[in-house]
């Protein structure tokens, strides 16, 4: 964990240049989208530099957090610059985090899952603090079901994983059944490559 850190904090002065292009023409539109359906008290996973700040609704209490301070005082500065009071920023490290059970109304995550060294076990801390009946929102790139579609992410995997750490080719839709969530709606975005998950907590 403290090496990935590390990699996000050394490319956090490039990172939204990095994400530039792709952000504009297809990301910002899924954001959008994903959160739309943030309610309540919402925990952000990986904040990174911020960039959902801008669409939560304006009646939603957030916790961003990160474990990376590089990105965080992007996000930070981020905040400022949008005058919003009602998010907080925390430095933490998601597979620990320091929140007591069923503690929040939705769970957002947003290109998170594919980088996280144990994302079985971020999962898993992120039923423990949602409420029952609460929703997790998860805005991911994963693994496609398609091997044709499959073999450019095999490609990029490598230089990927030496930058950032990032995987290309996680099975997240499975890892986040497999930690006790239960799906109510997959849209698929990007093929079926960016997906977004809706689930819950029974």
């Amino acid at each position: 964990m403290a090496e990935t850190a590390k990699k996000y904090d050394r490319f956090s002065k490039f990172y939204d240049l990095f994400e530039a292009l792709i952000e504009s023409k297809a990301f910002s539109k899924y954001r959008k989208k994903a959160l739309s359906l943030a309610k309540g008290k919402v925990l952000e996973i990986g904040v990174g530099t911020g960039k959902n700040l801008p669409y939560y609704p304006k009646d939603v209490e957030v916790i961003g957090i990160d474990f990376s301070k590089g990105m965080l005082e992007k996000a930070k500065k981020r905040r400022k610059e949008l005058g919003l009071k009602n998010v907080r920023l925390l430095l933490m490290d998601a597979q620990n985090l320091e929140f007591d059970d069923n503690s929040f109304d939705t769970i957002m995550s947003t290109f998170v899952f594919c980088t996280v060294p144990d994302p079985l076990k971020e999962l898993r801390e992120a039923y423990r603090v949602l409420k029952p009946g609460g929703k997790a929102i998860f805005l991911e790139h994963m693994k496609s079901e398609s091997k044709l579609l499959n073999i450019p992410l095999y490609l990029m995997e490598p230089f990927m994983r030496a930058m950032l750490g990032t995987s290309m080719v996680r099975e997240t839709q499975k890892n986040i059944e497999k930690a006790g969530f239960k799906i109510e709606k997959v849209k698929n975005l990007f093929f079926d490559i960016v997906r977004l998950i809706i689930a819950t907590k029974s």
